[in-house]
């Protein structure tokens, strides 16, 4: 059983060397600072309008 003949002229020749000017710097795009969030509901308008999401989906 076979599959198939083997042709090189199908090879294909993948350049592997890599320089470390290549590389994706992990550190580069950090964020040490910090983020807030105002929506300007209140708890219980959230919960509010969760329970009217909740039964429409019933």
């Amino acid at each position: 059983m076979g599959f198939g003949s083997y042709d090189e002229s199908e090879q294909q020749e993948v350049d592997a060397d890599f320089d470390d000017d290549d590389a994706v710097k992990s550190g580069a795009n950090s964020h040490d600072g910090t983020i807030e969030f105002e929506n300007g509901a209140s708890s219980d308008e959230l919960l509010d309008r969760l329970q009217e999401i909740k039964d429409d989906d019933g």
